[in-house]
């Protein structure tokens, strides 16, 4: 299979890349790495022809370091994933999840591509991507990322809808810290394929889906907004602080601006207040309650009528291996 699948049962947009192009990719980067580093070497040769050989000795082992091993973390770090061979062969390294990669992720990558890929000559890689379903090295298991195409066809891609306008910018205070990276990816999946779904099935895992994330944030889901629009207003909540992070607050500013003005806007009508002012993907279906329920204890939603707080389903997401 070519796509990533969720606990739920949905597929994931992010195609895994496979060993084919992640070893050109990496060939590409160990011929520029080496290329830089006989540069290097040369210029250090030529500057230090009077120090003792021990001197030297240690600058030509501080220089691979430096060279093979840290520019690969640094380029990787800088680049949100995407070095040189990986830009040329259309992939990206994400986390599980979906999201950038920190310097935290590059660098476990690295350490341990030393041992995997430089160290053994790839063997060790080669193996571990046939045996993995994801194609992932032993650097990705436990980095926690992924390798991934980024060059598929625009019909294949999932797209997340916005929430309401009224909704955006209403959890610019939430606390997100608490929220593991396996449940932003099952809500994630779940918006972008509930238009599939039948819609009794969608609204029961969209409810599932926002109390988990309630429970992690430590505050309920509001009155009268619905569970699928509530999701969809803290990813984009997520989105935006992942963009201030990546890439300055301008970036975030200027994917929110279009619907911030609204945010403190009027109150939607009783009649939109039904399904709480969302668009009709995120309406109830037909029979089921419009205005969710009032919080019974102060920090959770309220429990579904005849299941005990013991006996609540959880969503059943599976983190990623």
């Amino acid at each position: 299979m070519s796509e990533l699948v969720t606990g739920e049962a949905v597929a994931l947009e992010l195609r895994p890349a496979r060993l084919p192009s992640r070893a050109l990719a990496v060939l590409l980067d160990l011929v520029a790495a080496m290329a830089v580093y006989v540069a290097v070497t040369i210029a250090l040769v030529a500057s230090t022809a009077s120090l003792d050989e021990a001197a030297q000795t240690a600058l030509s082992i501080a220089t691979f370091v430096l060279v093979l091993v840290g520019g690969p973390i640094a380029v990787e770090t800088l680049s949100h994933g995407r070095s040189l061979g990986k830009m040329a062969c259309g992939l990206r390294v994400v986390r599980d999840d979906g999201g950038p990669i920190r310097f935290r992720h590059a660098l476990v990558r690295g350490l341990i591509g030393v041992i995997e890929i430089l160290m053994t000559f790839g063997v060790v890689a080669c193996i571990a991507s046939f045996v993995s379903a994801r194609g992932r090295r032993l650097g990705d298991v436990f980095a926690g990322t992924l390798v991934v195409r980024e060059r598929i066809p625009v019909a294949r891609t999932g797209f997340v809808p916005p929430p309401p306008p009224w909704l955006a910018g209403r959890f610019s205070g939430l606390d997100l810290s608490a929220v593991p990276d396996g449940l932003w990816l099952a809500v994630r999946q779940y918006l972008t394929r509930m238009q599939q779904l039948d819609p009794q099935v969608g609204w029961s895992m969209a409810e599932r889906l926002a109390s988990d994330l309630a429970e992690r944030t430590g505050a309920p889901v509001p009155q009268g907004v619905p569970p699928a629009a509530y999701l969809a207003a803290v990813v984009q909540e997520r989105q935006a602080r992942e963009a201030r992070r990546a890439f300055g607050s301008d970036a975030a500013q200027a994917a929110s601006s279009a619907a911030a003005p609204v945010a403190n806007g009027p109150i939607p009508t009783a009649e939109a207040q039904a399904v709480g002012g969302a668009p009709a993907a995120y309406g109830p279906p037909a029979g089921a309650p419009g205005v969710a329920p009032e919080p019974s204890d102060g920090g959770r939603p309220a429990e579904s009528p005849g299941v005990s707080a013991g006996e609540r389903p959880g969503t059943g997401f599976v983190p990623p291996a």
